[in-house]
């Protein structure tokens, strides 16, 4: 049976659980090689093994994103051993918790080290190979934090519009390569990390995690908590843009330009 992705190399960063997990294990329903990376390299291991009824050639390899050398080495290695890299899914993230005013430089410093350094990162390595290769997707998991701020956030808020903006630059500046560069922003999503989340503002809020919940919920219009299955759906189909979703304008990269 014909797959819409076979043949496709998919490199998925932060695949060890949650949404990424999640993703990993559409994109090898969709015919792709999957080659999942996490800091915990036995988390990778883990999605991994959930991937071998669609194919034993996908691939488990430890990555830090914020080491750009790890993160370029780790892209050719991918690159050697299937031969390309078609699909970047930039998922890998991190969040904490705490008022501007006792927020630390080194919780500032470690939200914008993963959440758009390593957007960065990964998306300059993987340039080569797309360009090699004549097209390929780009797909960023930012946040419902990129479209509406909220406290307690302010340094995860940051990180994530910065994601937005970088998809929009990257969008248009690798379209004359036939790279398309998208992102999706999920809302209130039932993983491990949302779970630490509601418990860290409850503590700082003097409330239950039900009552905070509540009123995410509420304040929000959301219909109740989505699971990561819903965000591949719609993750999945930013694999179809042919267009990225704005203003048409004319662009040439500075080696084209006559």
């Amino acid at each position: 049976m014909s797959l819409p992705l076979n043949h496709k190399v998919a490199l998925v960063t932060g695949g060890g659980a949650g949404i990424g997990q999640s993703i990993a294990r559409k994109l090898a329903a969709m015919g792709a090689t999957v080659v999942v990376t996490d800091m915990r390299l036995e988390a990778a291991e883990d999605t991994k093994s959930q991937l071998a009824a669609q194919s034993p050639a996908h691939g488990a390899k430890k990555l830090d994103v914020t080491d750009r050398a790890e993160v370029v080495r780790v892209f050719e290695e991918v690159a050697a051993e299937y031969g390309t890299i078609d699909i970047l899914i930039n998922n890998a993230g991190v969040s904490t918790m705490n008022t501007i005013e006792n927020l630390t430089e080194k919780e500032w410093d470690f939200n914008f080290d993963v959440n758009i350094k390593g957007v960065f990162f990964c998306t300059q390595a993987v340039i080569p190979y797309m360009r090699k290769n004549g097209c390929g997707k780009i797909v960023n998991t930012a946040s419902m934090a990129a479209k509406r701020a909220a406290p307690l956030l302010a340094h995860y808020t940051a990180s994530k519009y910065a994601v937005l903006g970088f998809t929009q630059s990257a969008a248009i500046e690798l379209a004359p390569l036939n790279i398309t560069v998208n992102c999706v922003c999920p809302g209130f999503v039932k993983t491990s990390m949302q779970d630490r989340e509601l418990e860290w503002e409850a503590g700082l809020r003097g409330m239950t995690t039900e009552a905070v919940k509540a009123e995410y919920i509420t304040k929000l219009r959301w219909p109740g908590s989505a699971r990561p299955t819903m965000w591949r759906r719609l993750w999945a189909s930013s694999l179809h843009r042919k267009r990225i979703s704005l203003p048409a304008r004319r662009w040439t990269l500075p080696a084209e330009r006559t």
